[in-house]
């Protein structure tokens, strides 16, 4: 897994690259007390994830990473928690608190791992698709949950909320909800753009099931599920609202 890190203090970069050395399956690209100046690294190099400070003088690491095209995972890396809310927003793997403990640093690596494997070998990954068809016009889905792998209709989920490492898949008309290993990315490249969104970094909605819009959430069978800041553009354009 190739990484480049990002951070405007040299001893952090000095510690990130202890770490991945003792790691075998971590391969450091470069480092970069600017941000700017990894651009061509990642772009030229494929970079698989990047390791980034959040506060830097010539760019914030959120910004940085907002401006890129088709990113790579990444993991944020700051000695300020009040970003976290942000970062995930985002769709970062982690974020890792400074001074990062190593055990930390080895459960977001490995975690960035399984995301990588799971995206170059979706069959191995713990969703399958109906066979034959698109996302577009899937009908039903696979899951993993323990030990067995189970069928669900696409029209019967109503929302899918984060969990830390898991989503937990609600299914209309019971009190059911299928808990399963994975992330919002996996399960939402899966999915038909057209009828799940993502609405705040914990939850994915059906808009089938949106039964009113207010400013800042959304009510599914007196549900009421949260707006996120970085999403609501996304939402309401899509709702044509």
């Amino acid at each position: 897994m190739k990484c480049i890190i990002i951070d405007d203090e040299p001893l952090a970069i000095e510690i990130l690259v202890d770490y991945c050395s003792k790691i075998d399956f971590v391969e450091v690209l470069g480092t970069f007390t600017n941000p700017l100046e990894a651009i061509a690294v990642i772009k030229e190099k494929k970079a698989d994830l990047i390791f980034c400070d959040i506060e830097m003088p010539q760019i914030s690491g959120i910004d940085f990473i907002n401006s890129l095209d088709n990113r790579p995972l990444f993991i944020f890396t700051t000695a300020y928690s009040q970003y976290a809310v942000e970062g995930f927003e985002l769709n970062a793997v982690d974020y890792l608190v400074k001074p990062i403990p190593y055990h930390r640093f080895i459960k977001a690596v490995s975690r960035s791992k399984e995301l990588l494997t799971s995206h170059e070998k979706p069959l191995e990954s713990n969703i399958f698709s109906s066979h034959g068809e698109t996302n577009e016009s899937q009908k039903f889905i696979f899951v993993k949950a323990e030990y067995e792998s189970i069928k669900i209709n696409l029209d019967d989920i109503e929302y899918i909320q984060g969990l830390k490492d898991y989503l937990k898949i609600h299914i209309t008309n019971t009190n059911k909800a299928i808990l399963t290993l994975m992330s919002f990315r996996e399960l939402l490249d899966r999915l038909p753009p057209n009828q799940f969104l993502r609405v705040h970094k914990s939850f994915a909605v059906n808009v089938n099931y949106i039964n009113t819009v207010q400013r800042n959430r959304i009510v599914i069978n007196d549900i009421r599920i949260p707006i996120g800041e970085s999403h609501k553009d996304t939402f309401f354009s899509v709702l044509g609202l």
